[in-house]
């Protein structure tokens, strides 16, 4: 891609990461509030606005310097993750499981919205490329989140599940990993491991269920 194609893409892409990225650490947050811990609501964590959850670094200028450098081939980012104090949950280790689904649920949910904003679009007669890439961008970019969010490593939501499902002294072993986790999912990415073996698969299933949800609305507009 050339410069301006880059730009228009990241323009295409900026509503729907900031949306995907700032909804994801709300929802933990307000899960946590839900079930007894209140220090992300204190902090101002539980919030619709963007600006609490970004992180200079890991929002907006790695993402953008890994994205202007490989020409959009690999991008990776973060948030400030959404503070939580488990042993304030009510039932710490069963609690913990619905603390960490509740990002990726609602980065399932917006990719819901955005497949529905896509058919009431496309069905309505609106043609204007930059809409309809940005939909199709919000569908992407939260079941990427979703998917990678997943993955069963601490200090990813699905390590968190993991952790909280899995017997005491096994949840114990899991979540010694946690200070190298991030290392170790970096390797993977970088290795492409990661992708053929969870992303793709997941993804895949995601998009198919996804189809599934939304036939009924895409065969009422068509």
């Amino acid at each position: 891609m050339n410069m301006s194609d880059l730009i228009q893409t990241v323009l295409i892409y900026a509503l729907p990461v900031i949306f995907a990225i700032t909804l994801h650490e709300a929802a933990h947050g307000y899960a946590a509030l839900r079930l007894g811990d209140n220090t992300a609501s204190m902090l101002g964590r539980v919030t619709l606005n963007p600006i609490p959850h970004i992180d200079p670094l890991g929002t907006i200028l790695l993402p953008l310097l890994l994205y202007f450098s490989t020409s959009g081939a690999f991008l990776f980012g973060y948030a400030k993750p959404v503070p939580v104090r488990f042993d304030r949950l009510r039932h710490p280790k069963r609690d913990m499981v619905w603390v960490a689904l509740a990002g990726p649920g609602a980065n399932l949910v917006q990719a819901l919205l955005w497949g529905v904003l896509f058919y009431v679009l496309t069905g309505s007669g609106v043609t204007e490329r930059f809409f309809i890439e940005m939909c199709k961008a919000g569908m992407l970019t939260n079941v990427v989140m979703f998917a990678f969010n997943l993955f069963p490593l601490p200090p990813l939501d699905g390590g968190r599940i993991l952790v909280g499902v899995l017997p005491w002294r096994q949840a114990v072993l899991v979540s010694r990993v946690e200070p190298w986790g991030f290392f170790i999912v970096m390797a993977l990415v970088l290795t492409g491991l990661i992708s053929a073996w969870w992303m793709q698969p997941l993804m895949g299933l995601t998009f198919d269920f996804l189809k599934l949800t939304l036939s009924p609305l895409a065969a009422l507009l068509r």
